[in-house]
């Protein structure tokens, strides 16, 4: 064959020349590969099972001007694009179909400037790989709770784990991006130059660019951390949640205290018996001084009668990999998400009543604590724009045969509708599976960002995302 066919931005196709194709995978570090070719399934193959895409083509970037050329190629023949950092997004959005996938997993590299305590990012590294380069002089910065995440999709979307109550989320420590736009221009976005692009980076999704480089703050955490999870019954999963609930609204900003609500994993300081069964898991990490940590965290763990108390010193680039197990690649899986302002008595009841029926043995009800440094920034400061949730919640579906999928995906949709009433609007835009939730996304930042999307991206060639329309569209 002569020519490979890709889909274009308007849903039609286009037939490009195999000359051409060859020249861009001449011009690039990296690779460019098609269909059938070495490497190209695991390179289209991302974390949720349930997304099965076909690129046309797929540029496994090794340099910011590997991006920009592939992103000149696509710009040139309006084709569909997508881009790959770590492959981690719910809604599967590093792979489009029939269109070309700018692959940017080989670009992991991590500089840490311990003088300025700053770290420069490449967009394809994992968590595991900042918390690995950072914690070796003692640093970090806020980012996720699953280490087998992507930075560059993490960072987009806004971005919060067990540090974020003391030192923001992660788009509050960026200090700049280098960007592609486009039109293949690559651009630093500070909040000295390009100042809008960089507001939008924070929080907007991948609607403005392909960012190849991040820059983030650092400070001082660690090496250990007080950290673990307090495992209790089903039976007194509500009151112990509303224990919690009342300890989180007095809690110092270093403390963090999680719950989830899941089937008992094979965790070896739980007794065998205890396996499989229906619990509340409550996970805590305090990053402040090792003895105040246990002073604070202590009437927390003094509630009830727990299977386990597993909270110890622990090294804190190891808590960031606890869960991973519990996460790992090759299941399907669905969310649905909500904010929550607070947790009334209402609501905590129909979470543990919804706890006893879960569709499946890896699903979860996940409740992430936040305000403290979160709440302090103003909603205009960022695109990210759900300063005033105090929790996020997400009912994290998780199965293996597709034969479940129905089942499975109706149980999550209707325990979202469920807590509708008590939710406070708003939706994560790394948490949201189904299209069309943008808005909820985005919130009263949208106009600003579909502004900024008319400028940087008229042509909506960044769409495969929780997408901002340019004005145009």
């Amino acid at each position: 064959m002569h020519e490979i066919t890709f889909r274009q931005l308007d849903g039609g196709e286009t037939a490009v020349p195999r000359t051409r194709v060859s020249a861009l995978s001449d011009r690039l570090a990296g690779d460019a590969l098609e269909p059938g070719q070495p490497g190209f399934r695991d390179a289209r193959t991302v974390w949720n099972a349930m997304i099965d895409r076909h690129p046309a083509l797929i540029t496994r970037c090794a340099t910011a001007d590997d991006v920009a050329e592939a992103v000149r190629f696509a710009h040139e023949q309006e084709l569909l694009v997508s881009v790959r950092g770590g492959g981690h997004n719910i809604a599967g959005n590093a792979v489009c179909e029939g269109g070309l996938m700018i692959d940017l997993s080989p670009m992991r590299d991590v500089e840490v400037q311990v003088a300025d305590r700053a770290a420069r990012v490449g967009p394809g590294a994992l968590l595991q790989d900042v918390d690995a380069a950072t914690q070796a002089h003692g640093l970090a910065t806020p980012v996720g709770y699953n280490s087998t995440t992507g930075i560059a999709g993490l960072t987009l979307g806004g971005g919060f784990g067990w540090l974020s109550r003391s030192l923001g989320l992660t788009i509050d420590n960026l200090l700049g991006a280098d960007v592609v736009t486009a039109d293949g221009v690559r651009v630093r976005a500070t909040p000295d130059e390009h100042p809008d692009l960089f507001w939008g980076l924070r929080g907007g999704g991948g609607n403005f660019g392909v960012v190849t480089n991040f820059q983030f703050r650092l400070h001082p955490v660690g090496p250990e951390v007080l950290s673990g999870v307090v495992v209790y019954p089903l039976a007194q999963a509500a009151a112990a949640l509303r224990h919690v609930r009342d300890f989180n609204a007095a809690a110092p900003d270093d403390v963090t205290c999680w719950a989830v609500l899941r089937k008992a994993p094979p965790l070896p300081f739980l007794d065998p018996a205890v396996h499989g069964t229906d619990v509340l898991v409550v996970a805590a990490c305090c990053a402040g001084d090792m003895r105040e940590a246990a002073r604070t965290l202590a009437p927390m763990r003094g509630f009830g009668a727990p299977h386990a108390d597993a909270i110890a010193p622990h090294p804190y680039a190891g808590f960031q990999q606890a869960f991973d197990a519990l996460n790992a690649h090759g299941a399907r899986n669905y969310w649905k998400t909500h904010n929550f302002a607070e947790l009334p008595d209402e609501a905590i009841d129909a979470i543990v009543e919804a706890a006893a029926h879960l569709p499946s043995a890896e699903t979860e009800i996940a409740l992430a604590r936040l305000g403290g440094a979160v709440a302090r920034v103003p909603v205009e400061a960022t695109a990210y724009p759900h300063r005033g949730a105090a929790w996020v919640m997400n009912l994290h579906t998780r199965w293996t045969m597709s034969a479940d999928d129905e089942r499975c995906t109706a149980w999550a949709r209707d325990l979202h509708a469920t807590l509708g009433p008590w939710a406070m609007g708003g939706a994560y835009a790394n948490f949201i599976t189904d299209p069309g939730r943008a808005r909820e996304a985005y919130r009263g930042n949208w106009e600003r960002l579909v502004a900024l999307k008319s400028d940087v991206d008229p042509d909506n060639l960044f769409r495969m995302n929780q997408n901002v329309p340019p004005m145009t569209h």
